[in-house]
């Protein structure tokens, strides 16, 4: 991709406003979210007061128009400055945030005396349930496919989870109160996790033998720690580990005597932990997670359900911004069934199908 980037040194491309800094020589025209509108000659020395500016002329939005040589310039001063601003906002305007800080104050309680606190649960549970209900589907997906910090960790995953198993349930089909049992079962499905020891939880690297053996507990603590919610529930919340092929935790159990919700938590839990940085871990695009699910489909994990992520998630993510591998900005532009991991981007004054040297990394969040 390199002698693309170099014929086209001259051609606009997108990147990130953060990538601009205190001090830059602006050497070409630089111009909006739109490529449309001009909002900074060439010739002039940026400070961070005309970075505030540009941001207020770019309608709130992240991502601006430069040249591909300004590109080059911008990556060799700030390659890695990647902007979570935009997350954050759209995690407050849509309620997220809210929900995530009360799902860490019913997990740390939980942690504390071994008991849910119900009320507390209920608010969280009925905020995420009206989010499934009326935000749409790629706002929902931008907040779980985002860069965001791994410390995060356990109330994000539990949150993401419950909103991926609220959107399956909706697009398979499933009337409101079966939507709504999923969404509490994701939400809940991890919580023994608040009884792990946190070195073995944060662990920065592989699990020993021995650590594996006490992480897997947790699925036996989130039975026990629902006690007073239904058997359904606890049982699907409990047995999201189980495979298809039989193998999983707690009770290896394998095909129709693993219960519907708990194939279709299992699903969320994979897709979630494989976008999500971790302490041990780098995100991986939403699509090469999705390439990862068909491989697993009817071995590990339910292929209606797999196949259900693969038809939905692709059309929301079109024409959304994509972290390339070389650290750039792209546009999503073209999706591949047949080849899921590797869609077409514009990048670089050129849309071309993606491959192993150049590839999306994650989803980039534009406001």
């Amino acid at each position: 991709m390199s002698e693309i980037n170099e014929v086209n040194e001259n051609l606009l491309v997108p990147v990130s406003i953060t990538m601009l800094y205190d001090g830059m020589v602006v050497a070409d025209d630089i111009y909006d979210a739109d490529a449309e509108r001009l909002i900074i000659k060439a010739g002039n020395v940026i400070n961070d007061m005309q970075i505030d500016k540009i941001s207020s002329l770019n309608s709130g939005r992240s991502t601006i128009y430069v040249t591909g040589r300004t590109q080059k310039a911008m990556l060799a001063k700030r390659p890695s400055n990647i902007d979570i601003s935009s997350r954050a906002e759209i995690e407050k305007t849509y309620g997220y945030t809210d929900i995530k800080n009360e799902t860490f104050e019913v997990l740390e309680d939980l942690a504390n005396s071994r008991v849910i606190d119900k009320s507390t649960l209920t608010t969280v549970f009925d905020e995420l349930s009206r989010c499934v209900d009326s935000t749409p589907p790629s706002v929902i997906l931008s907040l779980i496919n985002a860069l965001a910090p791994f410390d995060e960790y356990l109330q994000r995953h539990s949150v993401n989870v419950g909103l991926l198993n609220g959107m399956i349930g909706r697009w398979m089909g499933f009337a409101k109160a079966e939507v709504d049992k999923l969404v509490l079962i994701g939400l809940m499905h991890d919580c023994g996790k608040t009884l792990m020891p946190p070195s073995v939880l944060n662990a920065p690297r592989r699990l020993s033998g021995i650590e594996f053996e006490v992480i897997k507990m947790h699925a036996v603590h989130t039975y026990e720690l629902l006690s007073e919610f239904p058997e359904d529930v606890r049982i699907a919340a409990s047995s999201h580990h189980e495979r298809l092929k039989g193998g999983g935790y707690p009770k290896n159990l394998s095909k129709e005597d693993i219960p519907r919700d708990a194939r279709i938590t299992a699903v969320s839990d994979i897709y979630d932990a494989m976008v999500s940085k971790r302490s041990y871990k780098d995100p991986q695009s939403p699509f090469s997670v999705l390439a990862m699910l068909s491989k697993l489909s009817w071995t590990d994990i339910d292929g209606d359900v797999a196949d259900t992520l693969k038809e939905n998630i692709p059309k929301e993510l079109v024409d959304k911004p994509v972290i390339m591998s070389d650290g750039t900005i792209g546009i999503l532009r073209e999706y591949h069934p047949e080849d899921i991991e590797f869609p077409t981007v514009e990048h670089g004054g050129v849309t071309f199908k993606t491959d192993k040297t150049l590839h999306c990394i994650s989803m980039y969040n534009d406001d």
